[in-house]
């Protein structure tokens, strides 16, 4: 180990890597969480200890020279490491007290994390519990959660993954929407994503006719669709303990009903962290309870 090349400064090429990938000095101190002068000193400063020239500004955007290009693949690979560091620090903090943060779908987070939350906050008042309610899969290798439950089976090797019983969704609609249209689906609205073309597909291969110009409302935001259809504007997706615990909603399609996957994650590293261990196994004892019985389709 050449011990003289350790005075290398991590916060400038930390500052010199945010400012590469974001393509300005602006963009990089928002990343940072600085003042935008105290990056631009920081990348001077690195440019003068290296005695090379890094960027070149070509209208509004900063651009990687070629000194900096050979650079920059190093300190990728410094923040990389940096964050591994980081990672693994944080996986052997053995204190309940602090900070936890879980990232779920909006229809989790909403109806079915807080019975278990308050189950957790009882017990271990001292977790500052954030949760981060999005479709979005939030990375965990870079700390943008430490428990993420996803509807998707995991592709990377180094996370803990377990996967928990699938729960039923179906369509539902209003009681009072179901009995206007009486019983004909040909004449519903329905509530879905961009690109719900496949569920009417899946519904007119199952015996029940339904064109894709149904779908009059499109939206990303799944709580917020689910409000359209309380709201008795049309006819949508949801897992049915959620659906069915409201008086006022109905079965739409009684013989349509898909599974949906759930998968609880933690990152190897952090999985050694106490604080991570004990949310974890509480998540996935009450996610692996099955979901309540649903009532008798309408």
């Amino acid at each position: 180990m050449n011990w003289d090349m350790l005075r290398f400064d991590w916060v400038r090429a930390r500052a010199f890597l945010a400012t590469a990938e974001t393509g300005s000095l602006s963009a990089a101190a928002r990343v940072l969480k600085l003042a935008q002068p105290t990056v631009g000193r920081q990348v001077e400063a690195l440019e003068r200890e290296l005695d090379v020239t890094l960027f070149e500004r070509i209208g509004k955007r900063l651009v990687v020279t070629p000194a900096g290009l050979d650079l920059l693949e190093h300190a990728r690979a410094m923040g990389e490491a940096a964050q591994r560091v980081a990672l693994t620090a944080s996986g052997q903090s053995q204190s309940l007290d602090g900070p936890i943060r879980i990232t779920a779908g909006e229809a989790v987070s909403a109806h079915i994390l807080p019975t278990v939350l308050e189950t957790l906050r009882a017990a271990h008042p001292e977790i500052e519990i954030t949760i981060v309610a999005t479709g979005q899969q939030s990375d965990l290798q870079l700390r943008e959660a430490d428990i993420a439950i996803r509807n998707a089976q995991p592709t990377q090797d180094d996370l803990i993954a377990r996967r928990t019983p699938d729960r039923p969704a179906g369509l539902f609609a209003r009681r009072d929407y179901l009995k206007r249209l009486g019983g004909d689906l040909s004449r519903a609205d329905f509530i879905g994503f961009e690109g719900s073309a496949n569920m009417a597909r899946a519904l007119t291969e199952r015996g029940y006719p339904v064109e894709a110009r149904q779908f009059r409302i499109l939206c990303e935001a799944h709580l917020v669709q689910w409000a359209y259809v309380r709201r008795g504007m049309g006819v949508g997706l949801m897992m049915d303990e959620i659906a069915l615990a409201d008086p006022d909603i109905a079965r739409a399609v009684p013989g349509f009903s898909v599974p949906v996957p759930m998968w609880l994650l933690a990152h190897r590293e952090v999985r050694t962290s106490r604080r991570v261990r004990v949310v974890f196994d509480m998540l996935a004892e009450a996610l692996s309870r099955p979901p309540a019985p649903a009532a008798p389709p309408a």
